[in-house]
């Protein structure tokens, strides 16, 4: 089959099969066509639990797939491809959490919503990149540790210069790789082109940006923007969305090394053959994990909105 013959299968049998389908904004643009939704993870799972569907298959990685069945527990929810994780996500566990926090007795724990279910059990409230000012100011607390991305933290603390902030020194292995030089080399090629980035980058890189935000931040500032030229500080699937979104506007990558492999493995064939029943995995967790990991994720809801 070609690329829309698959494309048009797809679209029949989710039709047929009651199925919907949400793509994160770093899927491939071969994906995001067939999908019901796009977005954030957490965009992704509040449309989840909205939608009439009786299953979801998630294109993205499992955190996201994990948070979208403990926000809709009576659906079927399916991993598009089971390899699709995520490193900053997986590079803490429960009793390295456990001793974290041994270190710093008093403070709420806020964990980034790119953390596992497990992890969000032992955590008071997660945050997306989006609502983690908001909410860590809401936070009746004034010490306050944050993981697992400490330029994200960072970021948030430099806003709330009011509250004590500790973190892991973990993050993402894509945003951290970025560095000024690359902003320099960006800027050197695009003189004219303004600086958008994702606030999981170095702070070096953050101090330099036009516009810090969200995936969708970004995307909806390139689009309302009047200016013409634009690099991209986030996963480099943004630079391919925007340019078809906007093709009148230009889309430059900041560094070639933004681009997530993980995101990268789901394809149109992974999601025809869930819709198949022959691939894909279906999402299930102990109801410890869904009881304790909801408790988190919905006093970020309360929080944050």
């Amino acid at each position: 089959m070609t690329t829309h013959e698959l494309q048009q299968e797809i679209l029949r049998l989710k039709k047929e099969k009651n199925v919907c389908i949400l793509a994160h904004a770093y899927q491939s643009q071969a994906v995001l066509e067939v999908a019901d939704y796009t977005g954030d993870s957490y965009g992704l799972s509040v449309q989840a639990a909205k939608t009439d569907a009786a299953g979801v298959i998630m294109c993205g990685v499992r955190f996201m797939a994990e948070t979208c069945k403990i926000l809709s527990p009576e659906k079927t929810v399916w991993l598009a491809n089971p390899m699709a994780g995520c490193p900053m996500a997986e590079q803490l566990d429960l009793p390295a959490l456990r001793a974290l926090k041994a270190q710093y007795p008093g403070y709420a724990t806020v964990a980034y919503i790119n953390t596992t279910s497990a992890l969000k059990t032992e955590c008071d409230v997660c945050v997306t990149s989006s609502s983690a000012v908001n909410i860590c100011r809401a936070l009746d607390a004034d010490k306050i540790l944050f993981i697992p991305d400490p330029n994200l933290g960072s970021y948030v603390a430099a806003q709330l210069p009011e509250k004590q902030f500790a973190f892991y020194h973990g993050g993402c292995p894509r945003h951290m790789i970025v560095s000024a030089a690359d902003v320099a080399r960006a800027h050197a090629a695009h003189p004219a082109a303004e600086l958008l980035v994702h606030p999981e980058c170095r702070a070096e890189v953050v101090a330099q940006a036009d516009y810090v935000g969200s995936t969708t931040g970004i995307m909806a500032y390139a689009k309302k923007s009047a200016a013409r030229e634009f690099i991209i500080g986030t996963e480099n699937s943004i630079v391919e969305h925007l340019s078809f979104d906007c093709p009148d506007k230009s889309f430059y990558p900041l560094a070639v090394q933004l681009t997530c492999m993980n995101m990268k493995l789901t394809t149109l064939p992974d999601i025809y053959r869930c819709l198949l029943g022959t691939g894909g995995e279906q999402i299930t967790l102990p109801d410890d994990i869904m009881a304790g990991a909801g408790r988190c994720i919905r006093r970020m809801v309360e929080l944050g909105g």
